[in-house]
Protein backbone atom coordinates (compact mmCIF):
# COMPACT_ATOMS: atom_id res chain seq x y z
CA UNK A 1 0.00 0.00 0.00
CA UNK A 2 0.94 3.22 -0.92
CA UNK A 3 0.39 5.45 2.49
CA UNK A 4 1.61 8.98 1.01
CA UNK A 5 0.62 9.50 -2.48
CA UNK A 6 2.16 12.80 -3.03
CA UNK A 7 4.51 14.10 -5.34
CA UNK A 8 7.08 15.72 -3.24
CA UNK A 9 9.23 14.15 -0.83
CA UNK A 10 7.98 11.62 1.33
CA UNK A 11 11.31 9.65 3.53
CA UNK A 12 12.35 8.36 6.84
CA UNK A 13 9.75 6.44 7.86
CA UNK A 14 10.25 4.78 11.89
CA UNK A 15 7.32 2.62 13.48
CA UNK A 16 5.92 4.18 16.87
CA UNK A 17 6.77 1.49 19.53
CA UNK A 18 3.37 0.21 18.96
CA UNK A 19 3.53 -0.62 15.72
CA UNK A 20 0.54 1.30 15.20
CA UNK A 21 1.52 4.30 13.64
CA UNK A 22 4.22 4.99 11.43
CA UNK A 23 6.33 8.33 11.35
CA UNK A 24 7.78 10.24 8.24
CA UNK A 25 9.02 13.28 7.14
CA UNK A 26 7.39 14.95 4.31
CA UNK A 27 7.19 18.14 2.10
CA UNK A 28 3.91 18.88 1.19
CA UNK A 29 4.08 22.11 -1.30
CA UNK A 30 5.73 24.13 1.18
CA UNK A 31 9.05 25.82 1.58
CA UNK A 32 10.72 23.37 4.14
CA UNK A 33 9.63 19.41 5.36
CA UNK A 34 7.70 18.34 8.17
CA UNK A 35 6.60 15.32 10.20
CA UNK A 36 3.54 13.11 9.49
CA UNK A 37 1.82 10.36 11.63
CA UNK A 38 0.04 7.66 9.46
CA UNK A 39 -2.14 5.58 11.75
CA UNK A 40 -2.96 2.56 10.24
CA UNK A 41 -5.58 1.07 11.48
CA UNK A 42 -8.11 4.04 10.52
CA UNK A 43 -5.46 4.85 7.40
CA UNK A 44 -5.20 8.38 8.19
CA UNK A 45 -2.95 10.59 7.98
CA UNK A 46 -1.75 14.18 10.72
CA UNK A 47 0.63 17.17 10.88
CA UNK A 48 3.07 16.61 13.94
CA UNK A 49 5.04 19.86 13.13
CA UNK A 50 4.08 22.50 11.39
CA UNK A 51 7.34 25.30 11.77
CA UNK A 52 9.36 27.38 9.01
CA UNK A 53 12.04 25.61 10.20
CA UNK A 54 12.85 22.00 8.51
CA UNK A 55 12.31 18.52 10.49
CA UNK A 56 13.99 15.49 9.51
CA UNK A 57 14.17 11.52 10.98
CA UNK A 58 11.85 11.38 13.45
CA UNK A 59 11.62 8.72 16.23
CA UNK A 60 10.11 8.65 19.19
CA UNK A 61 12.71 9.23 22.11
CA UNK A 62 12.80 6.52 25.01
CA UNK A 63 10.19 7.92 27.19
CA UNK A 64 7.86 7.44 24.49
CA UNK A 65 6.17 10.63 25.04
CA UNK A 66 8.27 12.75 22.91
CA UNK A 67 9.53 13.11 19.12
CA UNK A 68 13.13 13.26 18.60
CA UNK A 69 14.04 15.00 15.15
CA UNK A 70 16.98 16.65 13.11
CA UNK A 71 15.73 20.17 12.55
CA UNK A 72 17.65 22.32 9.89
CA UNK A 73 17.46 26.16 10.98
CA UNK A 74 17.01 29.16 9.98
CA UNK A 75 20.78 29.83 9.65
CA UNK A 76 20.97 26.22 8.30
CA UNK A 77 22.49 24.37 11.40
CA UNK A 78 21.76 21.22 12.00
CA UNK A 79 20.67 19.94 15.64
CA UNK A 80 18.72 17.42 17.18
CA UNK A 81 15.54 18.40 18.73
CA UNK A 82 12.43 17.32 20.73
CA UNK A 83 9.15 17.70 20.41
CA UNK A 84 5.26 16.81 21.60
CA UNK A 85 3.44 13.29 20.01
CA UNK A 86 0.34 14.99 20.28
CA UNK A 87 0.79 16.36 16.80
CA UNK A 88 0.85 20.63 15.26
CA UNK A 89 -0.93 23.61 17.60
CA UNK A 90 -0.61 26.70 19.49
CA UNK A 91 -1.67 25.12 22.81
CA UNK A 92 1.48 22.65 22.52
CA UNK A 93 5.01 23.03 24.49
CA UNK A 94 7.48 24.57 22.09
CA UNK A 95 10.16 21.93 21.23
CA UNK A 96 13.20 22.07 22.95
CA UNK A 97 17.22 20.87 21.64
CA UNK A 98 18.41 17.78 22.82
CA UNK A 99 21.81 18.29 22.24
CA UNK A 100 22.80 22.57 22.17
CA UNK A 101 26.42 22.22 21.33
CA UNK A 102 26.54 19.32 18.88
CA UNK A 103 26.04 20.02 15.14
CA UNK A 104 25.71 19.60 12.45
CA UNK A 105 23.75 16.40 13.05
CA UNK A 106 22.14 14.25 9.75
CA UNK A 107 20.67 11.15 11.43
CA UNK A 108 21.00 9.67 15.52
CA UNK A 109 19.71 7.00 17.38
CA UNK A 110 18.59 6.12 21.20
CA UNK A 111 21.09 3.58 23.12
CA UNK A 112 19.23 4.17 26.32
CA UNK A 113 17.60 7.04 27.96
CA UNK A 114 20.24 9.48 27.47
CA UNK A 115 22.33 8.02 25.29
CA UNK A 116 22.91 9.14 21.57
CA UNK A 117 24.29 7.72 18.56
CA UNK A 118 25.12 10.43 15.97
CA UNK A 119 25.99 10.71 12.55
CA UNK A 120 27.52 13.89 12.11
CA UNK A 121 28.30 15.64 8.63
CA UNK A 122 32.01 16.69 7.84
CA UNK A 123 35.12 15.54 5.53
CA UNK A 124 35.03 12.64 6.66
CA UNK A 125 31.06 11.76 8.42
CA UNK A 126 31.87 10.69 11.58
CA UNK A 127 29.89 8.62 14.27
CA UNK A 128 29.47 10.30 17.61
CA UNK A 129 28.30 8.98 20.80
CA UNK A 130 26.83 11.76 23.06
CA UNK A 131 25.65 12.20 26.59
CA UNK A 132 22.21 14.10 26.80
CA UNK A 133 23.30 14.89 30.78
CA UNK A 134 26.25 16.41 29.85
CA UNK A 135 25.68 17.63 26.06
CA UNK A 136 29.53 16.10 25.23
CA UNK A 137 30.27 13.88 22.26
CA UNK A 138 33.04 11.84 21.27
CA UNK A 139 33.59 10.88 17.78
CA UNK A 140 33.77 7.05 17.80
CA UNK A 141 34.42 6.37 14.10
CA UNK A 142 34.64 8.01 10.14
CA UNK A 143 34.00 7.55 7.30
CA UNK A 144 30.36 6.01 8.21
CA UNK A 145 27.17 5.72 6.60
CA UNK A 146 23.50 7.01 7.41
CA UNK A 147 21.67 4.51 8.77
CA UNK A 148 21.54 3.97 12.73
CA UNK A 149 19.83 2.37 14.57
CA UNK A 150 19.77 0.61 17.81
CA UNK A 151 20.12 -3.35 17.92
CA UNK A 152 16.84 -5.17 19.63
CA UNK A 153 16.55 -5.98 23.35
CA UNK A 154 20.58 -4.30 23.86
CA UNK A 155 21.84 -0.87 24.28
CA UNK A 156 24.35 -1.48 21.12
CA UNK A 157 23.82 0.09 18.43
CA UNK A 158 24.70 -0.61 14.56
CA UNK A 159 26.22 1.62 12.18
CA UNK A 160 27.81 1.37 8.34
CA UNK A 161 31.39 1.71 8.05
CA UNK A 162 32.44 2.87 4.48
CA UNK A 163 35.99 0.68 3.92
CA UNK A 164 35.72 1.75 0.68
CA UNK A 165 33.86 3.16 -2.52
CA UNK A 166 32.54 -0.40 -2.62
CA UNK A 167 32.45 -2.57 0.60
CA UNK A 168 30.44 -1.13 3.27
CA UNK A 169 29.82 -3.32 6.98
CA UNK A 170 27.39 -3.04 9.62
CA UNK A 171 29.29 -2.97 12.68
CA UNK A 172 27.81 -2.83 16.26
CA UNK A 173 28.81 -0.25 18.88
CA UNK A 174 29.03 -0.81 22.45
CA UNK A 175 28.40 1.91 24.50
CA UNK A 176 29.65 1.26 27.16
CA UNK A 177 33.17 -0.13 26.62
CA UNK A 178 33.47 2.05 23.12
CA UNK A 179 34.22 -1.55 21.32
CA UNK A 180 33.03 -2.23 17.79
CA UNK A 181 33.07 -5.57 15.78
CA UNK A 182 31.55 -6.50 12.19
CA UNK A 183 28.47 -8.05 11.87
CA UNK A 184 27.91 -8.09 7.73
CA UNK A 185 28.97 -6.42 4.66
CA UNK A 186 26.21 -4.88 2.96
CA UNK A 187 25.16 -5.77 -0.75
CA UNK A 188 26.47 -3.54 -2.85
CA UNK A 189 25.35 0.01 -2.82
CA UNK A 190 22.68 -0.87 -0.07
CA UNK A 191 23.57 1.64 3.02
CA UNK A 192 20.18 1.26 4.49
CA UNK A 193 18.96 -1.17 6.76
CA UNK A 194 16.32 -2.25 9.96
CA UNK A 195 16.52 -4.70 12.13
CA UNK A 196 13.85 -7.67 13.26
CA UNK A 197 12.58 -8.68 16.05
CA UNK A 198 15.16 -11.86 17.20
CA UNK A 199 18.27 -9.89 16.11
CA UNK A 200 18.18 -10.70 12.05
CA UNK A 201 17.94 -7.95 9.26
CA UNK A 202 16.71 -6.68 5.92
CA UNK A 203 17.83 -4.14 3.64
CA UNK A 204 16.36 -3.48 0.03
CA UNK A 205 18.14 -3.21 -3.42
CA UNK A 206 16.18 -2.10 -6.31
CA UNK A 207 12.93 -3.95 -5.93
CA UNK A 208 13.67 -6.61 -4.23
CA UNK A 209 14.43 -7.45 0.06
CA UNK A 210 16.86 -9.10 1.20
CA UNK A 211 17.67 -11.40 4.76
CA UNK A 212 20.25 -11.88 6.90
CA UNK A 213 19.96 -13.88 9.57
CA UNK A 214 22.35 -12.56 11.97
CA UNK A 215 24.55 -15.59 12.41
CA UNK A 216 27.54 -14.96 11.67
CA UNK A 217 29.34 -16.59 8.21
CA UNK A 218 25.70 -16.59 6.62
CA UNK A 219 24.63 -14.32 3.73
CA UNK A 220 22.02 -12.47 2.49
CA UNK A 221 18.78 -14.17 1.54
CA UNK A 222 16.68 -12.50 -0.91
CA UNK A 223 12.82 -13.08 0.27
CA UNK A 224 10.82 -10.91 -1.96
CA UNK A 225 10.44 -8.75 -4.99
CA UNK A 226 7.97 -6.04 -4.67
CA UNK A 227 8.23 -4.96 -8.48
CA UNK A 228 4.59 -6.48 -8.62
CA UNK A 229 3.31 -3.41 -6.13
CA UNK A 230 5.39 -0.78 -8.51
CA UNK A 231 8.33 -1.03 -5.61
CA UNK A 232 11.53 0.22 -7.44
CA UNK A 233 14.33 1.42 -6.35
CA UNK A 234 14.17 1.08 -2.58
CA UNK A 235 15.97 3.21 0.11
CA UNK A 236 14.90 3.58 3.63
CA UNK A 237 13.24 0.72 5.53
CA UNK A 238 11.42 -0.06 8.77
CA UNK A 239 10.25 -2.92 10.65
CA UNK A 240 7.52 -2.58 13.29
CA UNK A 241 8.66 -3.85 17.01
CA UNK A 242 6.36 -6.55 16.86
CA UNK A 243 8.34 -7.81 13.07
CA UNK A 244 4.83 -7.51 11.42
CA UNK A 245 5.29 -4.94 9.03
CA UNK A 246 7.74 -3.51 6.70
CA UNK A 247 7.90 0.63 5.80
CA UNK A 248 9.85 1.11 2.48
CA UNK A 249 10.94 4.42 0.60
CA UNK A 250 10.76 3.64 -2.92
CA UNK A 251 12.84 6.41 -5.23
CA UNK A 252 11.70 4.91 -8.78
CA UNK A 253 15.03 3.39 -9.92
CA UNK A 254 14.96 0.16 -11.42
CA UNK A 255 17.56 -3.04 -10.05
CA UNK A 256 21.16 -1.93 -10.32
Amino acid sequence: MNITHTPGYDNQPSFTPDGAAILFTSNRGDTQTDIYRYDIAAETTTRLTNTPEGEYSPTVTPDGQHISAIRVEADGTQRLWQFTLQGAGAALPPPTLVLERVKPVGYHAWADDHTLALFVLGSPNTLQLADTRTGVADTIASGIGRSLHRIPDSRRISFVRKVSATEWWIESLDPATRATARLVRLPETVEDYAWVPGGSIVCGRGSRLFWWSGNSGDDWREIADLASAGVKGITRIAVSGRGDRIAVVADGRTDP
